[in-house]
């Protein structure tokens, strides 16, 4: 599973993937795909690829559900087996770009 993969998922689904890197500190990948550190103040060395390689646990929540509003899906701990699983059902749901040229 690579980072491309997860973006696609959150995207096409409208979700929010965390997961922890060797530093203590979490990755986030929001709803638009796009990847980031939030407690990060400088960049540094580290490749969002190669943690997500040896992360095992994840916790997907669906966008926009906050505790706040009191309204949507909670937020479900997940193996890396499930979430590969989720992201390979997305990836063969996607149609090939070729189905769209004409």
């Amino acid at each position: 599973m690579k980072l491309n993969d997860i973006r696609r998922l959150t995207i096409k689904q409208k979700l929010r993937v965390t997961f922890p890197l060797s530093n203590g500190m979490d990755c986030i990948v929001d709803e638009h795909g796009i990847s980031r550190i939030p407690k990060l103040g400088v960049a540094t060395g580290v490749n969002i690829e190669d943690e997500l390689a040896a992360a095992a646990k994840f916790v997907v929540e669906v966008a926009g559900a906050s505790k706040e509003k009191g309204g949507g899906a909670k937020a479900r701990n997940l193996s890396r087996a499930e979430l590969e699983s989720m992201a390979a059902s997305t990836s063969s749901a996607a149609p090939s770009s070729h189905e769209h040229e004409e």
